[in-house]
C-alpha cells in the first residue's frame, strides 16, 4: 500500500508534465505545418524560422531536422543543412529522406565518397528509391571527374581539368575545392579575369580562404603585377603557413622582381653584359609566368641590339611575341633589328602588325620607311655595283666607275669563253648604268629617295 501511495504521489506530480509534452507536440506540429506552408510558397527564411520553433518544442523529432535541412539546402546553406540532416538520421536511422538529404549536402559540398555512403544507406532501406539510385550515380560521376582532373593536372592539361571541374560543379555547386582547382587552371591558361572572378566569389563568402587568396595572387603574378601578387601570397601564408603552392609562388615572385630590377639597373648604367646575365637568370626562375618572361625576353633583345648581336636580338624578340602576341614593344624592337640587318620584308610585316593594333602617326611613318627600304632593296643597288658607300663623293664615284668599267670592259675578256664574255658585258653595262644615275645629282636624289627612275625615262639601263 505504501508503494502504491508513492506511485500515486509520483503520478500526481508528473501528470501535468505529460500533458505539457502532448501540448508541446501539438504546438510543434502546428509550427511544422506553418513551416511547410511557407516552404511551399518558397519563403524559405520563414519556413526555417517555423521549423526551428518546432525543433525547440520537440528536439527529438527527426522529421523536423529533415525539413529544416531541406530549407537550408534551398537557401544554399549546405554546411548548416548537413548538420541538420546528420542529426535527423542520428535520431532515426531508418529515415530515408534524412539519408538522402545528408548525401545531397555531402555531394553539394564536394565530398562524393561520403555522399555515396549516404545514398547507399538510403538504398539499403529502400532499394527501389529512384532518387537514391540517381544520386548514387551522380556521386560516382563526381568521383570519376576528380580522378581524371587529378591526372590531367599532373599532365598540365589545364583545359581538360577545367572541363572536369565544370561537370563536377554541376553536382557539387557549393564545393570551394573544385572552384579553386578550376580557378587555378584558368590562371595557368591565361584566363585571368575568369580565375579572379571565381576566387573573389569565394573570398566574399570566406575572406580567410588561403586557396582563394593564393589564386588571386597567382592571377596578379601572371599579369606581371608582382608586388601586389606578393601581398596576396603573404596573406595566404598567414592563413595557412604550410600552403606549399603559395610559398613557392611567393619565393618565385620575389626572385623575379629582384632579378628584373637588377637587370634594368645594369642596363640603365650601360653595363649590358651584366644586364644580359641578369635577364637570363630571371628567365630561368618560372617558365609558367608568360607575361613577365615575354618582357624579360624583350629586355634581353634590347641588350643584344646594344651589343650589336642583332640575330640574337631578333631571336629574343621572337620568343617574346610567341609568349605574348599582343606585345607591341617586342614587335617594334624586332622590326628595328630587321631593318638594321636589311631584312625589309620581315620588318614591313612587323610594322604592319603594330600599325593594325595602334594606328599612330609614328607607327605609320615607321611602316612607310620600311616599305620604302623594301622597295629600294628590290631595285639594282648602284652603289654596290660601283663598290662605293652611299655617302661617296662625286670624285669617289668617278674613280670607282673607271676602275669597274676597266675591269669588265669587253676587250679585256675577248679571249674568254662565250659565257664569260656575255656575263662581263652585262656587268659592264650595269656599271655604265650606275654611273649615269649616280653622277647626275637630280637622278641620284630621285634614286636615293626611292622614287621610280623610269617615270620620266630616267632609267638608263
Amino acid at each position: 500500500m505504501a508503494a502504491a501511495a508513492e506511485c500515486d504521489v509520483v503520478m500526481a506530480e508528473t501528470e501535468p508534465e505529460l500533458l505539457d509534452d502532448e501540448e508541446a507536440k501539438r504546438e510543434a506540429e502546428s509550427f511544422k505545418e506553418q513551416g511547410n506552408a511557407y516552404y511551399a510558397k518558397k519563403d524559405y527564411n520563414e519556413a526555417y524560422n517555423y521549423y526551428t520553433k518546432a525543433i525547440d518544442m520537440c528536439p527529438k523529432n527527426a522529421s523536423y531536422y529533415g525539413n529544416r535541412a531541406a530549407t537550408l539546402m534551398m537557401l544554399g546553406k549546405f554546411r548548416e543543412a548537413l548538420g541538420d540532416a546528420q542529426q535527423s538520421v542520428r535520431l532515426d536511422d531508418s529515415f530515408v529522406r534524412g539519408h538522402l538529404r545528408e548525401g545531397k549536402c555531402h555531394l553539394s559540398l564536394g565530398n562524393a565518397m561520403a555522399a555515396r555512403r549516404s545514398f547507399q544507406r538510403a538504398l539499403e532501406l529502400d532499394h527501389k528509391n529512384a532518387q537514391a539510385q540517381q544520386e548514387f550515380k551522380n556521386a560516382n560521376a563526381v568521383i570519376e571527374y576528380e580522378k581524371i582532373a587529378e591526372t590531367d593536372f599532373e599532365k598540365r592539361d589545364f583545359r581538360k581539368v577545367v572541363f572536369c571541374m565544370d561537370r563536377a560543379l554541376e553536382y557539387a555547386p557549393a564545393c570551394h575545392r573544385f572552384k579553386i582547382i578550376k580557378a587555378e587552371c584558368l590562371a595557368m591558361l591565361g584566363r585571368h579575369p575568369e580565375a579572379q572572378s571565381v576566387a573573389s566569389d569565394i573570398l566574399r563568402m570566406d575572406s580567410t580562404n588561403a586557396d582563394a587568396l593564393y589564386v588571386r595572387g597567382l592571377c596578379l603574378y601572371y599579369e606581371d603585377c608582382i608586388e601586389k601578387a606578393v601581398q596576396f601570397f603573404v596573406q595566404a601564408l598567414r592563413m595557412a603557413p604550410d600552403h606549399e603552392k603559395a610559398c613557392v609562388a611567393c619565393r618565385n615572385a620575389k626572385a623575379l622582381k629582384a632579378k628584373k630590377e637588377d637587370g634594368n639597373k645594369a642596363f640603365k648604367e650601360g653595363n649590358y653584359k651584366l644586364a644580359y646575365e641578369l635577364y637570363t637568370e630571371a628567365l630561368g626562375i618560372d617558365p609558367n609566368n608568360i607575361k613577365t618572361n615575354a618582357k624579360l625576353y624583350c629586355n634581353r633583345g634590347t641588350v643584344n641590339s646594344k651589343l650589336r648581336k642583332l640575330d640574337d636580338a631578333i631571336e629574343d624578340c621572337t620568343n617574346a611575341v610567341k609568349l605574348d602576341d599582343t606585345y607591341i614593344k617586342a614587335y617594334l624592337r624586332r622590326a628595328q633589328c630587321y631593318m638594321d640587318t636589311e631584312q625589309y620584308e620581315e620588318a614591313v610585316r612587323d610594322y604592319e602588325k603594330v600599325y593594325q593594333t595602334e594606328k599612330t602617326k609614328e607607327h605609320k611613318q615607321l611602316l612607310k620607311n620600311a616599305q620604302l627600304e623594301l622597295k629600294k632593296s628590290k631595285r639594282k643597288d648602284y652603289y654596290k655595283i660601283l663598290g662605293v658607300d652611299k655617302n661617296a663623293s662625286e670624285d669617289e664615284i668617278k674613280k670607282a666607275y673607271r676602275k669597274r668599267a676597266l675591269m669588265h670592259h669587253p676587250d679585256r675578256h675577248s679571249g674568254a669563253s662565250a659565257e664569260v664574255q656575255k656575263e662581263e658585258e652585262k656587268k659592264f653595262k650595269e656599271v655604265g648604268e650606275a654611273f649615269t644615275i649616280l653622277s647626275d645629282p637630280k637622278k641620284k636624289t630621285r634614286y636615293d629617295s626611292g622614287q621610280d627612275l623610269d617615270e620620266e625615262g630616267m632609267n638608263m639601263g
